[in-house]
Formats: C-alpha cells, sequence, structure tokens
C-alpha cells in the first residue's frame, strides 16, 4: 500500500488518519487555522526577503496577491505595488 507521504511509513500513516477522525470537529478547525497562520507567516518572511524595502502596506497588499491572485485582489484592494505609476 502507497502512503500520501513517500516519508511515512504505511502504519504511521494509518495512526494519523484514525487519529484524525477521531479528533472533535472543533480541534480540527482549530488546526486548520493554526496551519493558516503559518503559512501567512512563512509568506511575509519570503515577502521581507524578496521585497526588503516595502512598506508594511505594501507587503501587505502583496500578501493578497498570493493568498487571492492578482485579479482579485487588484478588484478588492486596488493596484499593487508594482501597478502603480
Amino acid at each position: 500500500m502507497s502512503t500520501l507521504s513517500a516519508d511515512t511509513s504505511p502504519e504511521i500513516e494509518r495512526i494519523q488518519i484514525e487519529r484524525l477522525r477521531q479528533m472533535p470537529a472543533w480541534r480540527k478547525l482549530e488546526l486548520a487555522g493554526e496551519m493558516s497562520r503559518a503559512v501567512r507567516r512563512l509568506a511575509l518572511v519570503g515577502l521581507r526577503q524578496r521585497y526588503p524595502g516595502d512598506t508594511p502596506a505594501q507587503r501587505r497588499r502583496r500578501l493578497a496577491d498570493l493568498m487571492l491572485g492578482a485579479e482579485l485582489a487588484a478588484r478588492v484592494y486596488g493596484p499593487g505595488p508594482d501597478d502603480r505609476p
């Protein structure tokens, strides 16, 4: 049987899936929120490295591009830092 992760044994994956199935819905939502916040923090770290001169507002706007896509972010927040004259 193959696993979802190449570095996880089938037995450990089986245990992980079993535990996730037994977990209450509130805890699953809590974990999803924690993962979402972690992804956002990592994305902001990457944006700080790529655009060290950006203001916090410019960085948040770039994050919107990453998370929503450039077209939707522009419709919601206006032009991005690179789109302004």
